[in-house]
């Protein structure tokens, strides 16, 4: 089964691949969708960088997408009466300070880095426009390297109760770290925004103050499967699905939302890879999958894992169309390889966001202008979006908070999980809420991007110009694509368990 020759994208658009966190670590692969070239054997099981993918009841001001010339509201804008605070929070000099426990020198160091230059750009915009009534925000950045044991350290120190500490964590990189201080997060009242997609954070009980982004992996799956469902009938052909994932909470969630799909639209499973893919040995997986019949592959895996499931799968003359979850593909890694034309012939990418300069998006513009301005060393990316998405949604908060007078930790608890609360993306992903029902709070909408092999052109932002952008070869062919399954599928809760 064949991609169909017609081409879908007059437009030369980066495409958003997704980082994604979660999972075990894996040395033998490349990190997903690193913004700088990495060894298809480096670990790295997602973050990603994705990638729901993206203000309510009009919380105070919109999310700063103002030029960093436009004034923001003067300080003599705050309403009278004492400012309520706690941790984090310097009322004298009205700053606020916000953690990023991240991976800079880890599995996922090259995205991350790109996610996080993309906040912190975000916040010079927001301080350099005067702020919220004269209020700045400060970033303190810690390294997780993607190791549990630091990254629960990491959270210790930023979740301090003094000015030292911060308000809240707005990127905290990866599901099992994520997962390890869940529980103390809901203790401490520490707001947490993690670079992870797992089902596990919409649950009110085990992600009480973890404000996800976006679809989950299980949702993602749904709408992908049903998608690639259509794209193989529509070529004549009959659905049949062969389910590839790693153990943890990243492979295990996408496997579970892929045959959940299976389920629903009575697609056959004829190889369930779900965990199998543990170690470096992936000979039986691949012998599985050739003789399986499989017309549709879904995979949850890291990018070197599918590169070489991919490559040897298709070098021995299987021909089904590919996709996954999000982490599973990287430009840098499966476009610059032996087997780029094949990507383009087989694979299509999802993800949950806004590629970089996609035009018509009201938010994209700012993107665009302030990290070429402000970041011309870097090269353009797709996940540069991830990083503003998180500004956005602790500017939303922060705003509601000083307007209430009070930006104490338990005040942002309540104040995101109200389910008053909307964050208008500015048409980066879709709006978002997080009201305490399961079902209610789920983001069920993804994109869906075409793999381009021929359009791909990375290169340093300093050579970005509005005649060349470049190109990351991802080409958007659904936004905000939202299968019957998962538009109808009724939650009661994550699709899988924490792991350990």
């Amino acid at each position: 089964m064949r991609k169909l020759t017609r081409r879908i994208a007059p437009f030369v658009a980066l495409a958003l691949v997704a980082a994604a966190c979660g999972g075990d670590d894996d040395s033998s692969d490349a990190p997903a969708d690193e913004p700088a070239a990495e060894p298809a054997d480096e670990p790295a099981d997602e973050p990603a960088d994705e990638p729901a993918d993206e203000p309510a009841d009009e919380p105070a001001d919109e999310p700063a997408d103002e030029p960093a010339d436009e004034p923001a509201d003067e300080p003599a804008d705050e309403p009278a009466g004492e400012m309520q605070s706690d941790f984090g929070v310097d009322v004298e000099n009205k700053v606020i300070r916000v953690g990023l426990n991240a991976d800079l020198s880890g599995p996922f160091a090259s995205l991350v880095a790109e996610i996080v230059a993309g906040q912190e750009v975000y916040w010079e915009v927001f301080n350099e426009a005067g702020g919220y009534k004269g209020w700045t925000v400060e970033t303190v950045v810690v390294d997780s390297g993607y190791a549990t044991d630091v990254g629960i350290q990491n959270y210790q120190e930023l979740a301090q109760e003094s000015e030292d500490g911060v308000l809240m964590i707005t990127e905290n990189t990866g599901s099992p770290i994520t997962a390890a201080v869940a529980p103390d997060a809901a203790d401490d009242n520490m707001l947490l925004i993690p670079l992870s997609w797992a089902s596990l954070w919409p649950d009110p009980v085990f992600g009480a103050t973890v404000l996800e982004k976006q679809a989950t992996y299980c949702i993602e799956s749904m709408n992908g499967v049903e998608w690639l469902k259509g794209m193989v009938e529509s070529q004549g052909g009959e659905a049949s699905l062969a389910i590839i994932g790693r153990p943890g909470e990243y492979g295990e969630d996408g496997s579970a939302g892929a045959q959940l799909a299976a389920d629903e639209l009575g697609i056959p499973v004829v190889y369930d890879g779900t965990g199998a893919v543990a170690g470096d040995d992936r000979t039986a997986i691949i012998s599985n999958i050739i003789n399986s019949g499989a017309t549709i592959v879904w995979l949850t895996l890291t990018p070197g894992e599918t590169l070489d499931i991919f490559g040897n799968a298709v070098s021995q003359g299987f021909e089904g169309l590919w996709s996954g979850n999000s982490p599973s593909f990287n430009y840098l890694v499966h476009l610059g390889s032996d087997f780029a034309a094949q990507f383009d012939e087989f694979y299509f990418q999802s993800y949950y966001q806004a590629p970089w300069a996609t035009p018509g998006i009201p938010f994209m513009d700012d993107i665009v202008n302030e990290m070429t301005t402000r970041r011309p060393e870097l090269n353009i990316s797709d996940v540069y979006t991830t990083g503003w998405i998180e500004g956005i949604m602790a500017e939303t908060l922060i705003k509601v908070g000083i307007d209430e007078l009070n930006i104490k930790r338990e005040n942002m608890v309540k104040i995101a999980t109200s389910g008053d609360l909307v964050v208008d993306f500015g048409g980066l992903s879709a709006n978002q809420s997080w009201p305490p029902d399961y079902n209610e709070a789920v983001v069920r909408s993804t994109w869906i991007y075409d793999v381009d092999a021929t359009a791909f052109n990375v290169f340093p932002m300093s050579e970005y110009t509005a005649d060349n952008q470049g190109s990351t070869g991802m080409i958007p062919i659904e936004q905000d694509y939202i299968g019957e399954v998962a538009g109808n599928y009724v939650f009661d809760g994550p699709c899988i368990e924490a792991s350990g």
